[in-house]
């Protein structure tokens, strides 16, 4: 569980916000238990800028107020589902700002890359094509993971 959780429980104000303090470590655990995978460099960047290949997910234009970073100044997590205008071109949200995401692509032994950016970047640093790494043990308050799953993962169990 991550360190802030009281108890080992989410608060309940964090319901719908990344789950942040996790190591590279800590996700790809948590991803193997659901039955998924971290995504690699390649997925996250199309699932972020689509195939036309655009600078932000919702576009080419800079704009801080369609996802939490630093110019925003909300300065925490927001609710994964807040920026209705920075969706990618798949309806995937915050793929720019609220946490640096985790990937299952390593840089070298013992480091992976981060992408996304967070609440504590500023906008340039959130561009979908601009790798960030950092070591596996490393966990803060702006970074977090999502999952991926094949169509495969995604058929119910119970058959």
């Amino acid at each position: 569980m991550p360190e802030h959780w009281a108890n080992g429980r989410c608060p309940r104000d964090l319901y719908d916000h990344p789950v942040v303090h996790v190591t590279w470590r800590d996700a790809q655990a948590y991803a193997t238990w659901a039955g998924k995978s971290l995504p690699a460099a390649d997925q996250w960047e199309k699932a972020a800028r689509g195939t036309s290949g655009r600078t932000f997910p919702w576009g080419d234009q800079r704009t801080a107020a369609k996802c939490n970073v630093r110019e925003t100044g909300v300065e925490r997590t927001t609710s994964v589902s807040r920026y209705h205008s920075g969706v990618s071109p798949y309806g995937v949200y915050d793929m720019v700002g609220n946490v640096w995401e985790w990937l299952a692509t390593a840089t070298t032994p013992g480091r992976y890359e981060l992408r996304g950016s967070a609440f504590t970047s500023p906008l340039f640093r959130g561009v979908p094509a601009v790798p960030n790494d950092a070591n596996d043990t490393m966990h803060d308050d702006d970074n977090g993971f999502r999952c991926v799953a094949t169509p495969e993962q995604m058929e119910p169990v119970n058959r």
